[in-house]
């Protein structure tokens, strides 16, 4: 959470607030005169928007998703097909943290979550999120996203 302060001219007070309100989201804008001037001081208290959508149920994330068996596969396979140091790309992180989700929503104990949720923050750390979000939803909601699309 962060304060914003913006002065301005009293007429665009209702635009500014509306911007900063799609930006972020926002408490309540307290206005002030600025001294010895016709202008307002805005004062803001802001946090990143919580989401970037609708999250989606795990069921309505994966419903298109392969099989478990498949995408642990796919992520062996394509992990060791890269040479040591290579940067594998978005779509193996966003794959092997929607399989780590999967096997750990099979409740098979605390350290599936555990490395779920590590691969999660991995992935928003990657995508540079800047959302403030449970990470195992963002990666349903960004697996979704790019199953549909595929």
């Amino acid at each position: 959470m962060f304060e914003i302060r913006i002065i301005c001219d009293p007429a665009d007070t209702d635009r500014v607030t509306d911007a900063l309100s799609q930006a972020f989201t926002v408490g309540p804008v307290r206005q002030y005169p600025t001294p010895g001037s016709e202008r307002l001081r805005l004062y803001v208290t802001a946090d990143h928007h919580s989401n970037t959508g609708p999250w989606p149920t795990a069921e309505e994330a994966y419903a298109l998703a392969p099989s478990v068996v498949s995408e642990i596969g796919w992520t062996a396979r394509t992990a060791a097909d890269k040479p040591f140091g290579t940067r594998l790309p978005r779509d193996f992180w966003l794959r092997k943290a929607a399989l780590l989700d999967r096997i750990a929503l099979q409740d098979v104990g605390d350290d599936a979550a555990e490395v779920a949720n590590e691969a999660a923050e991995r992935l928003m750390s990657l995508d540079d999120a800047g959302v403030i979000c449970d990470p195992r939803h963002y990666v349903r909601q960004q697996y979704a996203h790019w199953i549909t699309n595929q």
